[in-house]
């Protein structure tokens, strides 16, 4: 296995673990994967959250809240570059017949911990507002 193999295995996983913790109301296990001087980008948000103390509160207020049944994880790709890595993907998430879709970037950064993230992104893949996209 090449060194990028093994860095998109990881990272996909590491992902994944925290979509599972998420599809359950938890968000703790995106907190546990996120480098103390994180930015997150969310949709739902009129700016930039900074840091892990920041976005620990901002996850306070939906803990509980976000419920499905499974997740994919759709050509995920990553890039890297020394010690920093880019993933991304498409995301889609079902509860019964319903479904979300989702793009997400994740800039990851090695350090003695690990891969940690340092940038986070998500958008619709479709604005939700606008018929027949």
């Amino acid at each position: 296995m090449s060194e990028k193999q093994g860095i998109t295995e990881t990272l996909t996983a590491l992902e994944s673990a925290a979509l599972r913790c998420w599809g359950n109301g938890d968000p703790s296990g995106f907190l546990e994967i996120c480098a103390p001087d994180v930015v997150y980008f969310d949709p739902y948000l009129e700016k930039r959250i900074d840091g892990i103390e920041a976005l620990t509160q901002y996850y306070r207020t939906i803990w509980g809240q976000v419920h499905f049944d499974r997740f994919e994880l759709i050509d995920p790709c990553v890039q890297t570059s020394g010690d920093l890595a880019v993933l991304t993907f498409n995301y889609a998430s079902y509860t019964g017949e319903a479904s979300s879709r989702w793009n997400c970037t994740e800039v990851y950064r090695r350090s003695n911990d690990g891969w940690k993230i340092i940038q986070t992104h998500w958008s619709y893949t479709r604005h939700p507002g606008i018929v027949g996209n």
